[in-house]
């Protein structure tokens, strides 16, 4: 595997032989100051170029950077369409484990990426373009405390969603079951972020699908969440459903408590309709 300061070494000689880039910003992982560093980081690199339409005319300059083991464009697909968007992202993983995510954006809006994030290093300035940056900060990523109304559209959300897995339990349907048990997860590790939050400060990054929620919250709380995943049965989807339920009320009415918000009382009549439901699978089994 090519080492990190190999691949820096390469990105940037490519860079520097090329007139149309000017610039060379690196975003992402490794302009983290907070984040643990590994080989499996990705290379989160921006060209800001004089003109793009010379590099998208085929992908054969991309061979300078190795053998690829795949490639996508995400600007060029229809499954999932992009947002409008003045930039061009190449995502490419290499035989030997380094993967590049290199995205051209045009010199003319060099204004309006500036301004976008304020997790950055700047690699390359061949005209000296860039004003004085501050240090590269994951700050636009920490955590937000919420305002009671969001904290209760959150249990909303998650006790009008329970019924779903309940319902496509009853029928038989496990993916409907577990499509809507996945929403109820995320509303629960929204939740224990907060919580997070509360009791050691919104000064951090729970990261990208709460990848660091683990060492934020107790082992206890992260056992019990772990259950959830186990749901390739009825039975076990059954469980999680009420794994996620516990410790969704307990969690929630702490989060109230410290936020001073109205304790939520929504599981008051879903549970017995989830209990209900849980029955009259039983007895008809």
């Amino acid at each position: 595997m090519r080492t990190e300061q190999e691949m820096f070494d390469l990105i940037l000689n490519f860079a520097r032989q090329d007139d149309r880039i000017r610039v060379v910003w690196m975003n992402g992982s490794r302009a983290n100051p907070n984040a643990a560093t590994d080989k499996y980081q990705d290379f989160d690199i921006v060209f800001i170029v004089t003109e793009m339409a010379s590099f998208l005319v085929n992908d054969d300059w991309l061979e300078v950077f190795g053998e690829r083991i795949i490639m996508q464009k995400p600007d060029t697909m229809q499954l999932i369409p992009p947002k409008e968007s003045s930039s061009f992202a190449y995502l490419m993983l290499f035989e030997d484990g380094n993967r590049i995510d290199l995205t051209l954006f045009p010199l003319e809006k060099l204004e309006v990426y500036l301004g976008s994030d304020r997790m950055h290093i700047v690699l390359l300035d061949k005209d000296g373009l860039l004003p004085q940056l501050p240090p590269s900060t994951d700050e636009d990523y920490w955590l937000k405390p919420p305002t009671c109304e969001i904290f209760d559209d959150c249990c909303n959300e998650f006790w009008w969603v329970s019924p779903y897995v309940a319902k496509g339990l009853a029928r038989g349907q496990i993916p409907y079951a577990n499509a809507h048990l996945d929403i109820l997860r995320n509303e629960l590790m929204r939740m224990l972020s907060w919580r997070a939050g509360l009791e050691q400060g919104f000064n951090f990054s729970i990261g990208k699908d709460y990848k660091y929620l683990q060492k934020h919250i107790p082992e206890s709380d992260w056992e019990q969440l772990m259950l959830s995943w186990r749901a390739d049965s009825h039975e076990n989807i059954w469980n999680a459903l009420f794994e996620v339920c516990d410790l969704f009320k307990k969690v929630s009415f702490e989060v109230a408590g410290e936020l001073g918000c109205p304790v939520p009382q929504y599981d008051r009549t879903v549970m017995p309709y989830l209990h209900r439901i849980a029955r009259e699978v039983s007895d008809n089994t």
